[in-house]
């Protein structure tokens, strides 16, 4: 494949006013991609965003863009990732895009596209959208130029397609349920569907003034959202990112639950209940806890690359519904397209109401094993993963961990560090055998 000059694993990121994150660039993309999803017969393309304050002009540039290449254009406002994903295919549009960076702070933004089945553009796609990037910009005929409109009732259309996906027979009433929202896309969202489900609402993060998303709340911090589950005596808390595809939950302890144990308390209940398809797709990441826990059920379990990207490429490869991320990305093909907080946590409510259990007691069937990371820096030109030291200093942990953890070094993909990640039942020791390796890469560098 073409190396790409300007998408990463998720579109085109950076910070807000350097390009690409710049209007002029992102007025120049939208055109690129116009261009070149008019030649695969596109008329309409659906654009959403999350709560930045830089939302504003990167919509108006990419408008601008695409009118200029002939594309219509539906603004749905503020939207989560997998609702814009949804909406895409309902509104029979040839493509959807998003305005996030997801998890980043404020002055990130960036820009991502979904095709019309609601999942991400094709690699051959991203690399003709580059391709034409290289071109000057032109501009069709008066009469051609693409019209926009603005959809009202997206938010609504979202709320009840969530809503769909919670067992008609059961009821979230008796349930007191933090939601916070990362003062981000589901903030008028994700309080609703819970709400309309029939629990009681406590809101964090649902007040965005352009500049607060993803700061000290959501699923990348959740400090807050334990301390209010404790506060309020709530039973859970949901708590998502800036854009709505992560999850993460507290349970009624202040527990912080990741997505490991997400995605293993959503295959044991579709276990019981039938509707598990196949096994469930973790990273190299994921903790081998839960590749354990799995085993003990008889589900099988397989690892991608990091990235939601390659947990569903080795999803559809393997025929399989189920994955997930440790940082929050659960993907389940039986509900969504594509990774999708809410539409998670209505999965674990699910289990919670046909089993009668607590989500305390939901994650007692897994155990996590400690898992220590340790980055070294090293110069970029040089190889330390291959160097026959290091090797030798990781074949050495690995018998010494044979059938009770496990050794995974990687290079980092945005800095000069090699990831040094060790796991295994006693802390103490992952943490001693990860410095050992990392020592060992520091003088290999």
């Amino acid at each position: 494949m073409s190396s790409r000059k300007y998408f990463g694993t998720d579109g085109v990121r950076g910070l807000v006013g350097t390009p690409p994150i710049s209007p002029d660039f992102v007025m120049k993309l939208g055109y690129a991609a116009g261009k070149v999803l008019a030649a695969q017969g596109t008329k309409k393309v659906l654009v959403g965003k999350d709560t930045r304050i830089s939302g504003y002009m990167l919509e108006s540039a990419l408008e601008a863009g695409f009118s200029a290449a002939g594309i219509d254009i539906g603004l749905l406002g503020p939207m989560p990732t997998p609702g814009i994903a949804y909406l895409t295919k309902t509104f029979r549009a040839e493509a959807g895009i998003v305005i996030s960076a997801s998890h980043n702070p404020y002055h990130d933004n960036g820009i991502k596209f979904f095709s019309q089945d609601g999942q991400k553009l094709p690699d051959e796609i991203e690399l003709a959208i580059e391709a034409e990037l290289d071109k000057p910009m032109g501009c069709v005929e008066s009469a051609q130029l693409g019209k926009a409109n603005r959809i009202d009732d997206a938010a609504g259309r979202y709320i009840e397609f969530c809503k769909s996906n919670f067992p008609n027979q059961l009821t979230l009433q008796g349930l007191t349920i933090v939601v916070d929202c990362a003062h981000g896309a589901t903030y008028h969202i994700a309080p609703n569907v819970f709400r309309e489900l029939g629990a009681k609402v406590i809101e964090v993060g649902t007040s965005p003034n352009g500049t607060n998303i993803n700061d000290g709340c959501g699923a990348t911090s959740m400090q807050m959202i334990s301390e209010a589950v404790v506060e309020h005596q709530a039973d859970l808390g949901v708590a998502l990112d800036g854009d709505g595809d992560r999850l993460m939950l507290v349970d009624h302890t202040g527990y912080v639950i990741d997505g490991d144990e997400i995605v293993y308390i959503i295959a044991d209940n579709d276990l019981m209940s039938g509707t598990l398809q196949g096994g469930v797709v973790g990273t190299l990441m994921s903790n081998m806890g839960l590749e354990l826990a799995l085993k003990k059920l008889d589900i099988p379990f397989a690892r991608s690359n990091v990235g939601d990207r390659y947990v569903m490429e080795l999803l559809r490869e393997k025929n399989w519904q189920l994955g997930a991320e440790n940082s929050g990305h659960i993907i389940n093909l039986n509900h969504t397209s594509t990774g999708d907080g809410i539409i998670a946590a209505l999965n674990v409510l699910t289990a919670v109401c046909q089993q009668g259990k607590s989500l305390h007691e939901l994650r007692q069937g897994m155990t996590m094993l400690p898992q220590v990371l340790v980055n070294v820096r090293f110069n970029g030109d040089s190889d330390p993963i291959n160097a026959d030291s290091v090797k030798a200093s990781v074949d050495k942990v690995n018998h010494q961990l044979t059938g009770r953890g496990r050794v995974l070094l990687r290079k980092s993909g945005t800095e000069p560090l090699i990831r040094v990640m060790v796991e295994g039942p006693d802390h103490d020791e992952v943490t001693s055998l990860a410095n050992d390796i990392a020592q060992a890469v520091k003088l290999a560098s």
